[in-house]
């Protein structure tokens, strides 16, 4: 892949196969953005993982302490006294039949987040075909099928964030902007990371965590050490 003068001279500043400590990371990080919007940053981890296991399979959601710098648009599928909970929790779209209508005959996809009462969910399992590949599909592991739909929308608009391991084991979040102070992106990054450190599988060997690195949108990645999370 050829990259860009900028890009080039970003990754420049970054000594080869080095493990920086978080706080030298996100410091590096600000130093080889590239581009002239606030970028977001990605924290990336590649984990000891076999994920043809299932107890392997991790997926969840979280609330960063800072939140990510980006206001989510949530729609809740939810009636009655649900519906009308979800809209005074702030949610941009409120709906049933309707709004499970209008995504499959209109193709509308407004929305970054759906939250679901867990009655509704097999109205939605007609439309898991265009749901699913777009991550859109709510789901008890992530807390968007529940009836706490206020503490649900909340959490979404505070800065909530959803993983999962791919079929290699590795989990990748946002975890703020290149414009967060730099103790609030290492106060992020530490708290997903002691996050999945407690979601270890028991059945597990070895290390857990085997790599981990930040990017910025646009600009190279930047190991971090791992024992930068032990304290």
């Amino acid at each position: 892949m050829k990259r860009g003068k900028k890009y080039l001279e970003a990754a420049s500043k970054i000594e080869k196969g080095k493990a920086y400590s978080i706080e030298e990371a996100v410091k590096l990080l600000k130093e080889t953005k590239t581009a002239n919007f606030d970028e977001s940053v990605e924290l990336a981890l590649r984990l000891n993982l076999d994920t043809k296991k299932a107890d392997q399979q991790l997926r969840g959601a979280t609330v960063l302490p800072n939140g990510i710098g980006k206001t989510k648009k949530v729609l809740v599928i939810a009636r009655g006294a649900k519906a009308t909970e979800a809209k005074e929790a702030g949610a941009d779209f409120v709906g049933d039949l309707d709004m499970i209508e209008k995504i499959e005959k209109e193709n509308w996809f407004d929305f970054d987040t759906m939250i679901a009462t867990p009655d509704m969910m097999p109205a939605l399992g007609k439309i898991g075909r265009v749901l699913g590949p777009r991550g859109l599909m709510p789901n008890p592991k992530t807390g968007t099928v529940t009836m706490d739909v206020k503490k649900a929308v909340e959490d979404v608009k505070k800065g909530r964030v959803e993983y999962r391991t791919d079929s290699y084991g590795n989990v990748a979040v946002l975890v703020g902007k290149v414009s967060f102070d730099d103790e609030k992106l290492v106060e992020n990054i530490k708290s997903f990371v002691s996050l999945i450190n407690k979601t270890k599988p028991s059945t597990v060997k070895g290390k857990y965590m085997l790599n981990i690195s930040i990017a910025s949108t646009m600009g190279p990645g930047i190991k971090v050490d791992t024992a930068s999370f032990e304290n």
